[in-house]
């Protein structure tokens, strides 16, 4: 698993850190999930402007701040802080969970996080459909909202699995390597992927799979 926001700033962060037992645990709470996520999508930030994002009193956000901080997630940004505000910025680019071992070992922590990361991943999906109708055409045209039922064997699923993170690494590497020279007419785009197992569902004898639902276009069905 990978929640990944591209920065804001030009603060050279690390690239990414694997969670371990204590980021796990400091991580497993929705609001410090998306605290990290907007300092890393907007850049540095203070706790009263990032309360008013996300619709919390400064007091609670200042709180989770702290918890990320000795957790190594979030540092304060010396360079715009003062004796009257105090500046956040996010360490890292990115956040990689892929453990099996630490998920049996913290179970109650990875379900946490996990459902942090759902949680966080609906509300951006929301935010962009509150706003799909004021986009250009041209973008309301890319929208898509896709399910697939597929019947794999554990091996094809992680094999699918890297082939989508293959193809979005690429472009990725070319948005990178483009630096400022980002062309014209572009935009952010949310890519979100999940695997979701289901276990005991009887199998179709045999049927091809077909998408069981998809959105797209500006929200037409088709």
């Amino acid at each position: 698993m990978t929640d990944t926001h591209e920065r804001g700033t030009g603060h050279a962060a690390r690239t990414h850190v694997v969670l371990d037992a204590k980021g796990l645990r400091a991580l497993a709470h929705p609001v410090r999930v998306q605290l990290v996520g907007l300092l890393r999508m907007h850049g540095s930030s203070t706790a009263t402007r990032l309360a008013e994002r996300l619709g919390l009193t400064s007091g609670a956000t200042s709180y989770h701040l702290r918890q990320l901080g000795a957790a190594g997630f979030v540092e304060e940004d010396a360079e715009r802080g003062n004796a009257r505000e105090r500046w956040w910025r996010a360490v890292h680019e990115s956040t990689w969970f892929d453990d099996p071992e630490l998920a049996e070992r913290e179970p109650e922590a990875a379900l946490a996080y996990m459902q942090s990361i759902a949680a966080t991943y609906a509300l951006r999906v929301q935010r962009g459909l509150n706003e799909l109708q004021t986009m250009p055409r041209a973008w309301r045209d890319t929208f898509d909202l896709s399910d697939w039922a597929l019947w794999l064997t554990p091996a094809e699923a992680k094999n699918l699995r890297q082939e989508i993170a293959d193809v979005v690494g690429r472009h990725r590497a070319a948005s990178a390597a483009g630096g400022a020279d980002v062309p014209d007419g572009a935009e952010r785009v949310s890519f979100i992927a999940q695997f979701l197992p289901e276990p005991g569902v009887p199998a179709p004898g045999g049927a091809p799979s077909a998408p069981a639902e998809r959105a797209g276009g500006g929200g037409e069905s088709r």
